[in-house]
């Protein structure tokens, strides 16, 4: 299975980039697709996911009404909708394939996207 991102990049506060994740390879058994970021000196932490079969979505506490995961009806690619960036999301991103254990934990996961930067500036 292979993942990539893309949309990463510099924006300002307030901005709203749209991140994309394009899963290729064999996707049998996945729950969710789901994005994690990683700010530099910290631990990756869960952000978004999306229901693999159906549309039921979930999002961190620090990112609901602010980020929206969403895909078209082929599942795939999966996006990230970011708006209203502030500085502390500055953070690499991370797609990923979930199918068991915790959704929110990074070691419930074998696969995973190269990552995407994105800054925030103030």
């Amino acid at each position: 299975v292979q993942l990539a991102e893309s949309g990463g990049g510099l924006v300002q506060a307030g901005g709203s980039p749209r991140l994309s994740c394009a899963a290729s390879g064999g996707t049998f058994g996945i729950n969710n697709m789901v994005w994690f970021r990683q700010a530099s000196g910290m631990e990756r932490e869960f952000v978004a996911a999306i229901r693999w079969i159906g549309s039921a979505t979930y999002y961190a506490v620090s990112v609901k009404g602010r980020f929206t995961i969403s895909r078209d009806n082929a599942r795939n690619p999966v996006y990230l909708q970011m708006n209203s960036l502030k500085p502390e999301d500055t953070a690499v991103y991370y797609c990923a394939l979930h199918a068991g254990g915790s959704r929110t934990q990074s070691n419930s996961y074998d696969y995973w996207g190269q990552g995407t930067q994105v800054t925030v500036s103030s």
